[in-house]
């Protein structure tokens, strides 16, 4: 965190010829497992913007901040850049005890992109967001389970922190309606490693579907000791933040019958995607960490910050929110539009495969049940 009663370092110097925008991701901890693929994805997007001219006649340039500590101290480090006139704006991916804790600090002052899959509920003016939330995500994904593979009895596994609880209420409701449950809810801390007692409490629970929502590694971990307890065998798992990089460090013999439901996944096969694929190879490489949905996500905050900057003409937090609702933009899920600052997306419901996801189904949004 930086004080401000000390010089600021040469580098970090205000320049009027360049448009900063802090990429808050995870470079470290649970995250960590994808946080490469974020700053990668964010950084094709921004090449791609500042080939087109960049933005309000100004270059576009990241600066990298680590969004893996304790909140309070990630958002002093993004108020500190605001505050020297580094950055005219802020993304990237984070959990939502970062956001909690950030959006108050700086989204009167400056416009603010998150990426990452939440709870919902967000409506701070200076906010906007690009990923899922549990109402279209995750409902649709129980109902059809409930449906398709008869999950009745659900058992929460998660972080300890606002998402998971706040999405696992959201999942009493939508287990109720598809006339099923929640057997069990269990709470771990972030770098958990021991998940003996957890595994041992959904299998006295009878629970026939585990959602998932642990961050990283910590899905890692918990995959592999699922798998190694033979649970996989007796419920199916469903998670709403399992991207590819954490697909294939859990292995395939760990994700039998593991679901997932993202807005992107890399196998899909349009247009769109692949040339989304084609650009990111060529720019880094085939030995590039893997292209998921978290990385995605990255690429399209670059994407929606510009695209947000560029219609209202002006740095002015107050004149971006009211030309919000006529902001588009054209990425790798292809052409996306805001309302109420969130922006409408497609929901897909895909089953691990090996080391990728295949995809089943587009989720009907309208036809989930409330």
């Amino acid at each position: 965190m930086f004080r401000h009663d000390l010089p600021a370092p040469e580098w970090f110097t205000a320049d009027d010829s360049v448009l900063g925008v802090a990429l808050v991701f995870p470079l470290q901890g649970p995250a960590g497992i994808f946080g490469p693929a974020c700053e990668l994805c964010a950084r094709l997007a921004a090449e791609e913007v500042n080939r087109d001219g960049g933005v309000l006649g100004r270059e576009l340039r990241l600066v990298p901040v680590d969004g893996s500590g304790p909140p309070g101290d990630v958002a002093g480090h993004v108020e500190a850049l605001v505050d020297l006139g580094v950055v005219q704006g802020v993304t990237g991916w984070h959990i939502s005890s970062v956001r909690q804790v950030l959006a108050p600090r700086i989204a009167h002052r400056v416009p603010y992109v998150y990426t990452a899959l939440y709870e919902g509920g967000e409506d701070t003016a200076g906010v906007f967001l690009t990923s899922e939330t549990p109402r279209d995500q995750l409902r649709p994904a129980m109902d059809l389970l409930a449906h398709e593979r008869g999950v009745r009895r659900w058992f929460v596994v998660g972080n300890d922190y606002v998402w998971p609880r706040r999405t696992a209420r959201a999942a009493r409701g939508y287990a109720h309606a598809s006339g099923g449950s929640v057997a069990g809810e269990a709470y771990l801390p972030l770098g958990t490693h021991d998940f003996e007692p957890v595994l041992r409490r959904i299998e006295h629970s009878d629970a026939d579907g585990v959602l998932m929502l642990l961050v990283g590694s910590d899905a890692v971990r918990f995959n592999r000791s699922f798998a190694a307890h033979g649970l996989h065998a007796r419920c199916l798992r469903l998670s709403t933040l399992m991207d590819e990089n954490m697909l294939m460090a859990s292995g395939p013999s760990a994700t039998e019958d593991l679901y997932s439901t993202a807005g992107f996944f890399a196998s899909l096969a349009n247009r769109d995607t692949l040339d989304f694929h084609g650009q990111y190879a060529a720019r880094y490489g085939v030995e590039a960490p893997a292209l998921g949905s978290l990385g995605e996500s990255c690429y399209e905050g670059v994407l929606l910050l510009a695209a947000l900057l560029k219609r209202a003409g002006t740095l002015e937090v107050s004149a971006i929110g009211a030309a919000a609702g006529a902001v588009s933009y054209e990425g790798p899920r292809g052409l996306l539009h805001l309302r109420d600052s969130h922006v409408r997306q497609r929901i897909y419901l895909a089953r691990a495969d090996g080391l990728d996801f295949d995809v089943l189904t587009e989720l009907d949004l309208r036809g989930a049940r409330p």
